[in-house]
């Protein structure tokens, strides 16, 4: 889908890596699975010969720096951030603290962007999803009523719902730390808020 972003705006984020690339290397942000899709060959870098995909590094650091960008667009009360993956639970909650926006973990209660007769009702203007698959309800519900969606995309995953995919391992602890980290430090530099934290103080506790 990706209908709101344009390469040529991917080629102007810059191609100067945010982190040097063994940083990158050494959380496992490029490693994916052994299925792809078609949605996401244009991210993968190679095949490994135990089957793995890898994932296009420089890609990702576009992605997350154009996230960034649109974040920092947004007023942070109306921007809603989930995880029902575990991994994704603690960066999640760190990013959302960060930019001052709203964080569901663990499982997402249907009906909570459409239904109004609900407590947990909520009306964001954009929503960010650690895994379509695993966050399909929420995808569901945001295309429904017409919210855009930036995900964390694995070689695995599906992206015909997403606007702005951002191709990374979304499975690993130290993967789905890193891209949440970098995603605080860049709209927190954007929007001009304090940011101090280091990747470990996004990191879930084993």
């Amino acid at each position: 889908m990706e209908s709101e972003v344009s390469e040529s705006e991917i080629k102007d984020a810059g191609y100067e890596s945010i982190i040097p690339l063994d940083e990158f290397l050494a959380a496992g942000i490029h490693i994916g699975t052994q299925q792809k899709t078609k949605d996401m060959m244009k991210f993968v870098y190679r095949v490994r010969t135990d089957g793995l995909y890898v994932l296009d590094i420089q890609a990702t650091d576009q992605r997350i720096r154009l996230a960034a960008a649109l974040l920092a667009k947004y007023d942070p009360t109306k921007i809603l951030i989930v995880s029902a993956r575990q991994y994704g639970h603690h960066p999640v909650k760190m990013l959302a603290k960060t930019i001052g926006a709203k964080a569901i973990i663990g499982r997402f209660i249907p009906g909570t962007l459409t239904n109004p007769s609900l407590d947990i009702y909520f009306e964001p203007d954009v929503v960010m999803v650690t895994d379509p698959h695993g966050d399909s309800q929420l995808v569901k519900e945001a295309v429904s009523i017409g919210i855009p969606v930036i995900g964390l995309c694995d070689t695995n995953n599906s992206t015909s719902n997403v606007d702005l995919v951002i191709p990374t391992n979304n499975k690993g602890r130290k993967a789905l730390s890193l891209v949440y980290w970098l995603l605080a430090k860049k709209t927190a530099d954007l929007k001009g808020i304090p940011f101090n934290h280091s990747q470990e103080d996004f990191e879930t506790e084993l």
